[in-house]
């Protein structure tokens, strides 16, 4: 490697793209090419920063597989930073096999974290736990990818709800940060721990209900309660959990009643909230005795559903409290606008896989959201991206949509 090659790669590493550009604007080798593409991620032209490492990848020549997978591993972290979760994960997997076999442990644990933040913002939590968990020691690391490691985990911490660890890795990420010296790095720390303040969830209560921050929901579900958790669509008593986040119906009837606990809830009320019913005719009432029949087997570790003559009441151990937790802000598609509140532009068909929903659903909420001008589009077609503004006090997508928490 050449001194000017050298020089403008500690530049990068350090944070200074402009100081890689000085050193390698004019050439168009295959390492000049790759530096200059990283640079320009850095300064957030990530088309033309892909462009120009595609064209390093192919430059290189068939002894230089480390090049080539680092070239890799570069447009992997342009993807998700830039929001295309359509990376194919078996070209990433690929690289940093040979990164591994070659003994660069630095950029193999680059590639491992970049896999690991893909699945967190799908939901994958146990699969990112698990390539967090394998790797080089932590004393092979630089600082960089130590600190970019701890934020990861604190990330997995958050949407697992596990307050103690989040902040624990993120003074970690904070420590190493600032070894590293790279101020966007710390940035970037900071607004996660920030993220540890903000309103996490609403507890509804009769009288309205009150925000909650990520350790008072942790809390909430260290208690003997059983919650009826509306962020995440899951009923939970402790860490036994009955996900209901594909049978609304199903979780509308249990919102119902957790809302009249220890009340009881009339039939035609829970028609009503269930089927959308202005008038309960005999179909109805035939169909809620299905159904409650179905969520009563669901609930069957956490609690009861008992008849009245009125209706229906929910039967908890003695002992035992109900809460319902929503979403901290009542928004039309709060889902969508957690993740667009992070700044950066994602495309509907990554809202879809981050969501767990379809394509069509997405376009919808795009397009409602948009018109209330809420949400800015940019570009035309399959390029078209989608922005918001960070909200002051929103939860980012580390906190609301996703799979039960433990997962």
């Amino acid at each position: 490697m050449d001194s000017l090659i050298n020089a403008a790669a500690l530049a990068l590493a350090h944070g200074d793209p402009l100081g890689a550009f000085n050193r390698v604007a004019l050439r168009e080798d295959a390492p000049a090419l790759a530096l200059r593409g990283i640079a320009m991620a850095q300064l957030g032209d990530f088309a033309r920063a892909r462009a120009l490492l595609q064209r390093a990848r192919r430059g290189f020549g068939p002894r230089e597989a480390v090049a080539r997978a680092r070239c890799v591993v570069a447009e992997a972290e342009i993807a998700l930073v830039s929001r295309d979760l359509g990376f194919p994960e078996k070209t990433l997997d690929e690289a940093r096999a040979v990164l591994e076999a070659r003994g660069d442990h630095a950029n193999a644990r680059h590639a491992r974290i970049l896999a690991a933040r893909r699945a967190i913002l799908l939901g994958r939590l146990s699969e990112a736990a698990a390539l967090l968990d394998a790797g080089a020691p932590a004393h092979a690391l630089p600082p960089a990818t130590l600190a970019s490691e701890a934020l990861a985990e604190a990330g997995l911490a958050i949407r697992r709800i596990d307050t103690g660890a989040a902040r624990a890795a993120l003074e970690r990420a904070d420590t190493a940060a600032r070894r590293a010296g790279i101020p966007a790095l710390a940035a970037e720390i900071a607004a996660a721990a920030a993220m540890l303040e903000a309103p996490a969830a609403r507890l509804v209560e009769r009288d309205g209900g009150r925000l909650l921050t990520l350790a008072e929901v942790e809390a909430l579900f260290a208690a003997p309660a059983l919650v009826v958790d509306g962020c995440r669509h899951i009923a939970r008593v402790a860490e036994r959990q009955v996900p209901l986040g594909t049978r609304p119906v199903l979780f509308a009837l249990l919102g119902g009643l957790a809302a009249a606990w220890p009340d009881d809830v009339a039939r035609a009320a829970l028609i009503r909230r269930a089927f959308r019913g202005r008038e309960a005719d005999e179909s109805h009432r035939a169909r809620l005795r299905v159904e409650i029949g179905r969520l009563r087997e669901a609930l069957a570790p956490l609690a009861d559903i008992v008849a009245t003559e009125a209706g229906y009441r929910l039967s908890v151990p003695e002992g035992t409290a109900v809460y319902r937790l929503a979403p901290p802000f009542d928004a039309p598609h709060a889902a969508v606008l957690a993740l667009l509140s992070d700044g950066e532009a994602w495309s509907s068909s990554a809202l879809a896989m981050a969501l767990g929903t379809s394509p069509r659903s997405v376009q919808r909420a795009l397009e409602a959201l948009a018109q209330t001008g809420a949400i800015q589009g940019v570009g035309r077609g399959p390029a078209r991206r989608w922005m918001a503004p960070p909200v002051p006090g929103f939860p980012t997508s580390l906190l609301l949509p996703g799979p039960a928490p433990g997962g």
